[in-house]
């Protein structure tokens, strides 16, 4: 029997505030995953990037594998792909 893998991002902990993309998102693609609801790419996001599973301030933290990764160097929107152009972190200033 042939296995169909029909979710399109990851969710890795509970506690994630961001999701990693399976394949490339197209922009404007329904995002596919138990207990995600409504969620759509606000643009292309490349396979293994994060998405936005919420919106997160400026300055909140980036949640994934249930620790911090980075914070955000913007406001980020639900949906939104989620990177070094909008999250920092202390080993990547100069």
């Amino acid at each position: 029997m042939t296995h169909i893998m029909r979710d399109n991002v990851l969710i890795i902990n509970e506690r994630d505030n961001v999701a990693v993309a399976l394949r490339d998102l197209a922009a404007g693609e329904k995002i596919l995953c138990a207990g995600v609801e409504g969620l759509i790419a606000g643009e292309a996001i490349p396979a293994s990037h994060k998405i936005a599973l919420c919106d997160i301030a400026a300055g909140e933290e980036i949640i994934k594998y249930g620790e911090t990764v980075g914070v955000s160097s913007r406001d980020i929107a639900r949906g939104a792909w989620v990177h070094t152009h909008n999250l920092e972190r202390d080993r990547w200033k100069k």
